[in-house]
């Protein structure tokens, strides 16, 4: 990405924007496209969006040109993410004039940034559907069958999505989402998610649980947990996360918070990997890492965005930690559980960042020394508080030097975390082939850490021991090993 938007990312086998496929049911006889971007949450609700219109006679397809809807579910985190979107109508709207029964809509948060002016913007846009309206999707596909435009951006306050059955779309088989929360309490003055989200709300453990024995009884091997910030999730009977005070004592003394939920879901299945995202450093608990701890299939990574190491410009961005008090949250991290891999977002170049600030981050990246990162130059977003009340005022050269500054760091520290795999013998889910060599398997470690290794006899789906004994900054090069019995 380039220009305001500006951001690179250090890890492998990453996509910023997928097609997605489904199996074909015989009885419909509509075709569905859907393009996805953004965060993992956007990819999930694709899959509930998929599910919604599969009972309304929707079969997906991989060929846009024969599509008679074309979805595309966008993301508003950055201004390039939403320049990416508006390329891809432009596409949309020449593949239209071939196709003029084609109906194009916007889902998700840049639909519900945008609202209505979409429409107006972007003349080939049928459809404008939120986050949290995707229910209502038969309703509005039919008034744009009628030639009518449709949207619905209302937020909810109890909608999960819980007891949609998700379709699993572009899968491997081997590794899914599993949401557990939607929308976000933390008024980080950067983000849009809040506005475009709505407020934290958290879905019954029940339908959670139900949803990873499922999709094991189906032979998925590994599970992400989802949300904005999962380290937030409280289930009380449902309702809104900031009405919890509200609640009564039955309520309080029987509640689910995440620490809970993810004991309950690593016992629920104990051969089956789980994983989290994404973290935030003000709400992970003691709890939360003792319970990684205590279970074997809960996998050694926390991605535990920071976004800055100076406490002036935490402030600043409403982050409501300090640098302190994140090194205190890391040394407990190292110390209960020290072979945990730690991701970070970082943004450099937020208004009034001094070269001290800057430095100040480079710092921090030293303490922690992270596996890998996802790290932008900072992109004003319309509607946030940092948009209202503070000026862009960072030069752009600036801005890109100071984020070149990191990403060598990252490179740095991801080459050290990676050299010490090599050696070892670690266990591998595979996911599929490699991108670069089809001789090669693809699969992560428990640290979430890329390993290839040659295919031999082995398929996808497996769990395989892999002895380490090269690496780049970002992947683990290996060979598979037959353990004995004995160990």
């Amino acid at each position: 990405m380039n220009g305001k938007g500006h951001s690179e990312k250090i890890m492998d086998e990453s996509q910023q924007g997928s097609t997605l496929t489904l199996e074909k049911t015989e009885d419909n006889t509509r075709k569905l496209y859907i393009e996805s971007y953004g965060c993992q949450m956007n990819f999930s609700d694709s899959e509930i969006v998929a599910s919604i219109l599969a009972k309304e006679g929707f079969n997906t397809t991989n060929l846009l040109e024969e599509a008679d809807l074309v979805l595309v579910n966008t993301c508003s985190i950055r201004e390039k993410a939403e320049l990416t979107v508006r390329k891809r109508l432009e596409k949309f709207n020449a593949v239209k004039k071939i196709n003029p029964g084609m109906k194009v809509g916007v889902l998700g948060c840049m639909a519900e940034r945008l609202k209505s002016k979409f429409l107006e913007e972007e003349k080939i846009v049928d459809m404008v559907v939120g986050p949290d309206a995707y229910k209502d999707l038969p309703n509005l596909i039919q008034e744009i069958d009628e030639g009518r435009n449709a949207v619905n951006v209302l937020l909810s306050k109890d909608e999960t999505y819980g007891d949609v059955a998700p379709v699993r779309l572009n899968s491997n088989g081997v590794t899914a989402f599993v949401s557990i929360t939607r929308g976000c309490d933390n008024m980080c003055t950067f983000c849009v998610v809040p506005f475009t989200r709505g407020r934290e709300r958290s879905r019954n453990p029940q339908s959670i649980l139900e949803e990873a024995n499922d999709l094991w009884e189906k032979g998925f091997k590994e599970i992400t947990l989802l949300g904005q910030n999962v380290d937030s999730y409280l289930w009380y009977g449902g309702g809104l996360k900031k009405d919890f005070k509200r609640a009564t004592e039955m309520q309080k003394a029987t509640s689910v918070n995440f620490a809970k939920l993810l004991d309950m879901v690593a016992m629920a299945q104990p051969k089956m990997r789980i994983r989290f995202s994404t973290s935030n450093p003000q709400d992970m608990t003691l709890d939360v890492i003792e319970t990684m701890a205590k279970h074997k299939n809960i996998c050694n990574y926390i991605h535990l965005p920071v976004q800055s190491g100076s406490d002036r410009i935490l402030k600043a961005m409403n982050r409501l930690h300090t640098r302190a008090e994140y090194f205190e949250l890391i040394d407990n991290i190292r110390r209960i559980n020290p072979d945990c891999a730690i991701s970070q977002d970082m943004i450099t170049g937020f208004p009034t960042e001094t070269e001290q600030d800057h430095q100040d981050t480079l710092s921090l990246m030293e303490y922690v020394k992270y596996d890998f990162g996802f790290m932008f130059a900072y992109s004003e977003r319309p509607g946030t508080r940092a948009a209202h009340k503070l000026v862009d005022d960072i030069p752009e050269e600036t801005k890109k030097r100071r984020l070149r500054e990191i990403i060598a760091l990252q490179q740095k520290h991801g080459l050290y975390r990676t050299q010490q795999h090599i050696g070892n013998i670690e266990e591998v889910l595979i996911e599929g082939s490699s991108k670069k060599s089809e001789a090669h398997w693809m699969g992560r470690n428990s640290q979430n850490t890329v390993v290839v290794f040659p295919k031999e006899h082995y398929k996808i789906g497996e769990f395989v021991h892999v002895s380490i004994k090269e690496c780049t900054s970002a992947t683990l090069i290996g060979e598979a090993v037959a353990l004995s019995s004995n160990n």
